[in-house]
């Protein structure tokens, strides 16, 4: 319990610490408002040149940008913020304050920052995801909600494991500013079904960047597209990440130094 119990206070400080600055509130009101309307417009565009995208009808595919969209808040919120901070304090030393505490140091690095105005966009994504599954053609069972939560979960895990492996290049590669701008240009990917691409780039986005897992899977759960292959598959991939990066980041953390070296 004294993992949650630490994460549960880094939240709350966050939380307490955004609340100083409401005006956020609108700024992220405005992006994810504009977010989701280029998203729609795209859609509109497509298909009125056609009825389905590789098998895709429209209210499908919006199921799919409403998931990008909420996962995209869970990692601008939660994930994004706490790992450009170690990439930063180990160019600088101060990671040193967060690997002397009597924590561990994976779980301190990933819960100290909440960006709270950002889940906006979890909200303004479940609203997309909620009025494509009211124009499916067929309906929707509590298992289809089951699966999706639970994919949901994975996906989450999955891009929290996908950034924290960014973050640890930090031990070797000094600067890297780079790995917002990296993160984004990848998982606009995911607005779209994996499997429109072709099959070097669909495993690609798969497996070393997992955003068709993150994005697509869930929204198979809910289109009826989902098998227990694809999920045992998902599952034995997450749980086989999650080692890596763990012993990833214990890699490399042993190629740091410290301030004081």
């Amino acid at each position: 319990m004294r993992p949650l119990v630490v994460a549960w206070t880094y939240l709350r400080l966050g939380v307490l610490n955004e609340l100083q600055y409401r005006a956020n509130f609108f700024v992220a009101l405005f992006q994810s408002a504009l977010q989701v309307g280029v998203g729609l417009a795209v859609l509109a565009l497509v298909y009125s040149h056609t009825q389905t995208l590789n098998g895709w009808t429209e209210s499908q595919l919006l199921i799919i940008v409403g998931i990008q969209i909420l996962l995209g808040g869970v990692v601008h919120s939660l994930i994004q913020p706490n790992m450009e901070r170690p990439a930063d304090e180990v160019h600088d030393g101060k990671l040193d304050f967060a690997l002397t505490r009597p924590e561990d140091a994976q779980l301190i690095v990933s819960v100290r920052q909440v960006q709270l105005w950002n889940l906006v966009e979890v909200v303004s994504g479940s609203i997309v995801v909620a009025v494509g599954v009211a124009r499916l053609e067929h309906g929707v069972d509590a298992g289809h909600v089951l699966a999706f939560v639970g994919l949901l979960g994975v996906g989450a895990v999955l891009l929290y494991c996908f950034w924290l492996v960014l973050a640890t290049g930090a031990f070797w590669v000094v600067n890297m500013w780079f790995l917002s701008e990296l993160f984004e240009g990848l998982y606009q990917t995911g607005r779209w079904p994996i499997g429109i691409y072709p099959g070097w780039l669909r495993y690609s986005m798969t497996y070393l960047v997992p955003v068709g897992f993150a994005v697509t899977v869930p929204a198979q759960a809910m289109t009826s597209r989902l098998s227990w292959t694809t999920v045992a598959v998902a599952l034995v991939f997450s749980l086989a990440l999650v080692a890596f990066t763990r012993w990833f980041w214990r890699f490399g953390l042993r190629r740091y130094s410290g301030a004081s070296a």
